[in-house]
Order: C-alpha cells, then sequence, then structure tokens
C-alpha cells in the first residue's frame, strides 16, 4: 500500500509539473506574440472582393500588419468584420478611416488605414474583450460601382440628346447657317473699299463734330459773360432807381406841379394877362 501511495504522489507531480510547464509556454508564447501585434477591428459594407487572412494593412501607404480574421456581421448581413493586427508602436487615432485599395487597376487590394489628425485621442489597446474598432468608408471602385448604373443612365440621355441634335434635319440647317455666313462674308470682302471709305468719313464728320461742340462750348461760354454783365447792368440800374437819383426827381416833379398849378389858377383868375399881359398903369409920382 506504501509503494501504491508512492506511484500516486510521483505520478501527480509529474503531471503538475507538465501542466505548469505547458502553462508557463502558453503564457509566453502569449506575452511574446502579444508584444508582436496589437489588434484593431474595423467593419466594411458590401463586397470585400481581395481581401483575406494576411492581407497587408497599410498606414499611410506604409506595411504596418495584416488582416488576421474576416467574418459577417450576424446583426447585419451587408457588413463583413475585419480583424487587424498591426505595429503595436503605432498610435491609431479616433478620426483614422480604414478603407478597401487596389494597387492599381488589376494589383491586389490591400487595407488603407488614413492617419487622421494629431489632436484626436488616440484608441486604447485592450488585452482581453472586444477590439478596438477603427472607422471605415467605401473605396473608390465600391463608390464606382454603386454610383455606375446612374452614370449609365445619365450617359445613355446624353447620347439620345446628342442624336436628336444630330438629326438629319438639323444638320442640314447647321449646314444652310454655314452657307449663309459664308455668303455674308463673301459680300462684306467684295465691299470692303467701300466699308473702309465710308468709316473713313465716319472719322472725318466726328472730327468735324468736335470741332463745331468746341465752338458751341466758346459760344456759350461768350453768352454767359453776356448774361453777367446785363445781370451787373440791371444791378446798378436798380440801386439807381432805388438810391438818391429816385429823390431829387421826386422833388422835380413836385417843382413841377406846383408851377402847374400856379399857371392854372392864373388862367382862371385873368385869362387875357396871359395873352395880353398886365396893361393896368400903376400910380406914377408927380
Amino acid at each position: 500500500m506504501e509503494t501504491k501511495a508512492n506511484y500516486v504522489a510521483v505520478g501527480a507531480f509529474v503531471l503538475a509539473s507538465v501542466l505548469g510547464f505547458v502553462v508557463a509556454l502558453l503564457w509566453l508564447a502569449g506575452a511574446q506574440y502579444s508584444a508582436e501585434y496589437a489588434y484593431y477591428r474595423t467593419y466594411f459594407s458590401g463586397a470585400v472582393t481581395g481581401l483575406g487572412d494576411g492581407t497587408i494593412v497599410r498606414y499611410n501607404g506604409i506595411n504596418v500588419g495584416h488582416v488576421s480574421k474576416l467574418t459577417f456581421d450576424p446583426n447585419d448581413p451587408k457588413r463583413v468584420i475585419v480583424d487587424l493586427q498591426v505595429d503595436p508602436a503605432l498610435k491609431i487615432h479616433s478620426d483614422s478611416i480604414a478603407s478597401i485599395a487596389s494597387e492599381g487597376l488589376t494589383g491586389g487590394s490591400y487595407v488603407e488605414i488614413d492617419g487622421g489628425s494629431a489632436g484626436a485621442p488616440v484608441l486604447e489597446r485592450r488585452m482581453f474583450g472586444e477590439y478596438p474598432v477603427i472607422q471605415s468608408k467605401q473605396s473608390t471602385l465600391q463608390q464606382l460601382e454603386q454610383s455606375a448604373p446612374e452614370l449609365i443612365a445619365k450617359l445613355s440621355h446624353v447620347a439620345d440628346r446628342l442624336n436628336t441634335a444630330l438629326s438629319d434635319e438639323n444638320i442640314k440647317a447647321f449646314s444652310d447657317i454655314l452657307s449663309n455666313v459664308k455668303t455674308t462674308t463673301d459680300v462684306f470682302k467684295a465691299r470692303s473699299a467701300d466699308i473702309d471709305h465710308t468709316l473713313h468719313n465716319v472719322s472725318l464728320a466726328s472730327d468735324t463734330l468736335n470741332v463745331d461742340l468746341q465752338e458751341l462750348h466758346t459760344t456759350l461760354g461768350n453768352a454767359n459773360v453776356s448774361v453777367t454783365k446785363v445781370s451787373r447792368l440791371a444791378d446798378d440800374a436798380d440801386a439807381a432807381v432805388n438810391g438818391a437819383n429816385l429823390d431829387q426827381l421826386s422833388d422835380q416833379v413836385r417843382t413841377l406841379a406846383r408851377s402847374l398849378t400856379k399857371l392854372s389858377n392864373g388862367l382862371e383868375r385873368e385869362p387875357t394877362k396871359l395873352l395880353f399881359g398886365d396893361r393896368r398903369k400903376g400910380y406914377t409920382p408927380q
């Protein structure tokens, strides 16, 4: 019984040692693995053609990691969950944007992460739980694919309008317009000498008109001076009438009125005296 108990103890010790060794290896491997990569997650809507496990991840065009896993979003069948393992020294900001890019038209696809802005906070890495999420946007090819039907419809509409504009009737009308324009230019070319002569006459008439306008300006200036002189003469006349000359004339008129009154009274009393003189003889002292 004692020997059997020893075997059990030795077995348990060996088993515990093996388990401890395995745990230590796993811990060391996990620590080393976690030190080599940082994990992030992003979501893409629509097809992610060209992506797969191990697809390159680039940050501002520089290789920084790989795609570790692709899964469907159970809550949205149109979305794909993309897990990324990148350089742990890389600081990804909260406004960084992930998109699917392509190396030319025939090149392979990869995940491109835009650097974001320096003022935005850095996404925090977690040892356990959900990975920090990087925002995403549609790639240029995806945008072209979605807008292709609308673009094709617009091109078809433009083609229909061009066909209508380039109908046989419109082409004939346009040809007639060009023919009329050519006829008109030929007429102008044939009458170019007459047109030059007419333009020369117009230039001469313009020069004559300028001279006449200058003479009219001079005449108006002289008339303005004359009006000024007449106005000044009127002011002088008004001052003369309203001044001392008016008082003198008034005295003369009054004197003339008194003389006329005196003459009138004399005619009423002795009219013959005015005609024959005074015939009465005065007393002559002896």
